[in-house]
């Protein structure tokens, strides 16, 4: 009777799910099945994909949670094409790729990257990934070994790190075609069907054969595109610029003894520094009760704060009205900035230091390709290998391969009306 259960159990997490891009997605093993069900990958569910991105796209609602299926989805695919191709992957091998790219985003913080540049200071979220998988590795009695292994690059088949990170890993894949998608930028979809087809492995390198070059120039330009258009949009930009400012602010009042109304996670974060030293497992659990609610519903509740600041910018977020920013070819000066701060402090009862959450520079790149990397590698077909900007025909990939710079400089829209500095 228990065999018959267990046999009952295992067929119920061979589960297949409906995804909008690829159509039907199935879990290979009940192993993947209990890693997506563990709550650590379900808090993906409450992890947005584009961040603030939805305030210019109202359909970039999906989660990182549909991308991390959707890799694990096209991985498959790729293990299946590389057999086909004679390439040897063990069973252990396989499942190890399954696991690192199902898990290569697990570390992402409340609107992706505002965390890392606010609350949690300075620990990316790669290392806080790696930290998750070493911690269900524990749980999982270290079947995430070899995965956790191939995810540091520490395995000895190359390979299989450049099916997980890469200039033309699994990751990006997903990610442009699913993000074209939702966002309705048709110039980002890409072919990665036929991408995969064209893989191989030669001498333990990831080659992508000659006949598939032009998909690969369309993947690159496609890639190229979705950045201007969707990732470095400048009102996306300056939404999560703003909610960067927002959550620095809410930390400062705290450090000061201010304690805010928000969820005790948040609390936390804000009231400790933390960094790479200090993010130790029991961080980690606090950490992982962290999501988009808690920041949404913690901006909704400061806009009706008494600092002047924090009140201010929590409003700009929940009611889309947000600064002005503005595209310049060259770097703004020190002086430009502070003759709009000092604008600013004339027709606001502000410090200068509180000006600085209102107007405030930057910059921004985009390199569709980078040849100082690891390179996309075409076979060809007198089985040499080549880079694919010297094997492509097009001589816009070398354009592509060369960063872009654009400068950047945010203020309130009420200087627009009141000052000739703009």
């Amino acid at each position: 009777m228990l065999k018959s259960n267990t046999c009952v159990s295992q067929i119920n997490k061979l589960k297949i799910l409906n995804d909008p891009i690829y159509g039907f997605i199935t879990i290979p093993n009940t192993l993947i099945y209990d890693l997506i069900q563990h709550p650590y990958f379900q808090r993906l569910r409450r992890i947005s994909q584009m961040g603030m991105s939805y305030l210019v796209y109202p359909g970039a609602h999906h989660t990182r949670f549909h991308h991390a299926l959707g890799c694990l989805h096209i991985m498959q695919k790729a293990v299946q094409t590389l057999r086909f191709k004679e390439v040897v992957i063990s069973e252990e091998e396989e499942n190890a790729l399954y696991i690192a790219i199902l898990l290569h985003d697990i570390g992402h913080g409340p609107f992706s990257h505002a965390m890392e540049h606010s609350i949690v200071e300075d620990v990316h979220h790669e290392e806080i990934s790696l930290l998750f998988m070493n911690e269900l590795n524990r749980e999982f009695d270290g079947k995430l070994s070899l995965a956790i292994q191939i995810f540091k690059g520490e395995y000895h088949r190359k390979f299989m790190l450049q099916l997980i990170s890469s200039q033309l890993d699994m990751d990006r894949m997903d990610y442009l075609k699913r993000d074209s998608f939702y966002t309705g930028v048709a110039e980002g979809n890409i072919n990665s069907e036929r991408l995969i087809q064209m893989m191989h492995v030669v001498d333990d390198v990831l080659v992508i054969e000659e006949k598939g070059i032009y998909s690969v120039e369309q993947f690159l330009v496609a890639r190229r595109l979705m950045y201007w258009q969707a990732y470095l949009h400048k009102t996306s930009l300056v939404a999560e610029l703003t909610l960067t400012k927002i959550l620095k602010r809410a930390k400062e009042l705290t450090q000061k003894g201010d304690l805010l109304p928000c969820s005790e996670p948040l609390l936390f974060f804000m009231q400790h520094k933390i960094t790479h030293e200090s993010f130790d497992a029991t961080i980690l659990k606090k950490f992982a009760l962290l999501d988009d609610f808690d920041i949404v519903s913690a901006i909704k509740i400061w806009q009706f704060h008494d600092d002047y600041v924090l009140s201010s910018l929590s409003k700009m977020i929940i009611n889309r009205d947000l600064p002005k920013i503005k595209m310049v070819t060259e770097k703004v000066t020190k002086e430009r900035l502070s003759d709009l701060k000092m604008k600013l402090m004339q027709l606001y009862p502000i410090t200068e230091k509180d000006a600085d959450y209102f107007i405030f520079k930057g910059k921004i790149k985009n390199q569709a390709y980078n040849k100082t990397g690891e390179p996309i590698h075409i076979y060809k077909k007198d089985k040499t290998i080549e880079d694919v900007v010297e094997a492509s025909d097009q001589l816009h990939l070398k354009a592509l391969s060369k960063p872009v710079t654009k400068y950047y400089l945010c203020f309130p829209k009420v200087l627009l009306e009141s000052s000739d500095l703009i």
